[in-house]
């Protein structure tokens, strides 16, 4: 049998599609040790009758990996991106640290420059640039976000070498894999092989102890003011439903959600406390707090819970072994899944008739939560006026949004500084409704979002995507790249950008530690965070769209108000479409008219 059949690809098609491991869509970025690979697709499609993965062309490998990310975010199925050596490894810039943060298992594979050059062997070199892409060690490039690198030196092993990688993007805490193979091995002649599935499943979810289910048990249903405080525990959808559950045992429990990179938590809930990256009132005063599967549940310098609380730690990774810096004060920590923690613990408060009578004398705790609630969400609906301008800030922007799309549209969420201002307009209640990168690597969310709509079209939801990007994480995005993609494959999505003229975190985060420094007293433009005269970002993604796109421009409120439907309406159809969205105002913005000429 020949290479071609059995090279790396071949086995993603036979030991993880047939096995119904999920790898259904790969996308790649093709190049000089690729030949192998490229002959497989063109078998594979041409002879499988539908059962070969689907191929997704990707003029940019960081929009490759985040739409994998993306759409792995949402299945929890280990997607594939194919990349070029290390040029191409490289390529995938911040989209492996996000997918390493955000915990999506993705498999990466990317070739070496041959290893032989004269003819040794089938795939020696024939071109020039395969001297010059030949790096000491490629995988080191990528291997310190990576849950497992290797590398395929023969054929004879390749199904083995690339389940065991996916044994480690699929087990907790999930992430991505590297490989890379030389022309020479994905040329390499074998006979064709089968393994059990069976023996490559990934690690199941672990548990706590009985004894550590009764001490946290005891401590949050004996508990004045106890906190749940989570990050990414509602990738798991199961985990959103038995933590509600704990919420309605334990009466008098919130929960704040300091993550944001998942729906944890139905944000109409009485217990909830929104979204809130590190700092909230409830964190100082709770004197229980359970961290459930949460990266920063606080920030020492900002807010702290109190020196008594009693603090517990149950995590995917609580040692974040990935992190040189992490501790928190906890009296107790377990590596555990977050789902079935909160069923353990609820479960055994309902089952324990002392623990049961202590939590039913808190009625008056649940009657409070309520009014307490609905004071929070009216303080929310506040916000959301326009201007005495006729013009909009964030949350009038964001309320227009929730009203126009449909009830149960899924968002990709990049919004940065106005994050929590989006979270509270937007109210996600529904699993899986509210995704996040999860990492710090600015432009996630297009391949993110094209990579949503693939999988909750393939999964037959057929769900409306809507993604709320900054206007310099749309930059960092690649437009050129996504919305091609999204017109070449019929994936249409919204895209909501935030244009307030330019990057406004590095001003925050100057004013954090120097709030009364030289940089607090000039303006964006000589910090040089300013994008004023702004760039059109509609229009950028409908030249990438070969103009079949929907692309428009709202400056005041009444605009907007007149624009969203057309858009949805347009995303409907079938047709992506960007609306730039002019936060206070036009000056300094492209298409607000003559003032969008003042820097």
């Amino acid at each position: 049998m020949g290479g071609l059949l059995y090279g790396p690809f071949a086995p993603l098609k036979h030991t993880l599609m047939l096995s119904q491991a999920g790898v259904t869509h790969c996308f790649v970025n093709l190049g000089s040790d690729h030949p192998s690979i490229i002959e497989a697709i063109v078998k594979g499609q041409s002879e499988k009758n539908g059962q070969f993965p689907r191929i997704i062309t990707c003029p940019n490998e960081m929009v490759a990996l985040s739409m994998a990310d993306g759409y792995a975010r949402l299945t929890s199925k280990p997607q594939c991106v194919i990349v070029h050596v290390d040029v191409g490894t490289q390529g995938l810039g911040a989209a492996v640290h996000n997918a390493s943060c955000g915990r999506a298992p993705v498999l990466i594979f990317a070739g070496l420059s041959p290893y032989t050059i004269e003819g040794e062997l089938r795939g020696s070199r024939t071109e020039y640039i395969h001297w010059i892409q030949d790096v000491p060690d490629q995988k080191q490039i990528v291997a310190q976000y990576c849950r497992y690198t290797g590398e395929i030196k023969t054929g004879k092993n390749v199904k083995q070498i690339v389940r065991r990688a996916l044994q480690f993007a699929t087990s907790s805490p999930c992430g991505p894999v590297y490989l890379v193979g030389a022309r020479e091995a994905m040329e390499e002649e074998l006979e064709p092989y089968k393994l059990n599935d069976k023996e490559w499943e990934p690690v199941g979810p672990g548990a706590l102890t009985a004894s550590a289910v009764k001490i946290i048990a005891e401590a949050l249903a004996g508990a004045k003011e106890p906190l749940v405080i989570t990050g990414y525990s509602g990738r798991n959808h199961a985990a959103v439903g038995e933590l509600v559950k704990l919420a309605e045992t334990v009466k008098g429990l919130r929960v704040l959600d300091t993550g944001g990179s998942d729906m944890c938590f139905p944000a109409n809930h009485r217990a909830s406390l929104g979204l809130r990256y590190g700092v909230d009132e409830s964190i100082k005063t709770a004197d229980v707090i359970l961290v459930a599967d949460c990266d920063v549940p606080w920030i020492p310098t900002q807010c702290r819970p109190k020196t008594d609380a009693r603090i517990f730690h149950v995590d995917a990774d609580p040692l974040k072994q990935q992190m040189p810096v992490f501790y928190i004060a906890a009296e107790a920590r377990w590596k555990a899944d977050a789902a079935t923690v909160f069923t353990q613990l609820h479960l055994h408060i309902a089952q324990d008739e002392a623990l049961s009578k202590t939590v039913a004398a808190h009625e008056d705790r649940w009657a409070a939560l309520a009014g307490a609630h609905e004071k929070r969400l009216s303080l929310i609906r506040d916000l959301a006026q326009p201007g005495s301008d006729g013009n909009y800030n964030t949350s009038y922007l964001t309320a227009a949004v929730r009203r126009a799309v449909p009830a149960d549209t899924i968002f990709a969420i990049e919004a940065v500084t106005n994050t929590a201002f989006v979270a509270d307009q937007l109210q996600a209640s529904l699993p899986g409704s509210w995704i996040n990168c999860g990492g710090g690597g600015l432009g996630w969310s297009g391949g993110g979002a094209l990579g949503i709509k693939l999988a909750t079209d393939a999964l037959g939801d057929r769900r409306f995507v809507c993604q709320i990007v900054g206007d310099g994480t749309f930059l960092f995005s690649v437009p050129g790249s996504v919305y091609w993609i999204a017109q070449r494959y019929k994936i249409p999505i919204l895209t909501i950008v935030l244009n307030n003229q330019g990057w406004n975190a590095p001003r925050k985060s100057l004013l954090l530690v120097h709030p009364d420094g030289l940089g607090s007293k000039v303006s964006n433009e000589e910090l040089n965070i300013s994008f004023a005269p702004t760039p059109d970002y509609a229009g950028i993604a409908k030249a990438a769209a070969g103009g079949n796109l929907w692309a428009e421009h709202a400056t005041t409120a009444e605009q907007l108000n007149a624009l969203l439907p057309k858009a949805v309406e347009a995303v409907k159809s079938g047709v992506s479409a960007v609306l730039d969205a002019h936060l206070d105002g036009p000056q300094g913005k492209y298409g607000g008219g003559k003032s969008a000429l003042v820097g």
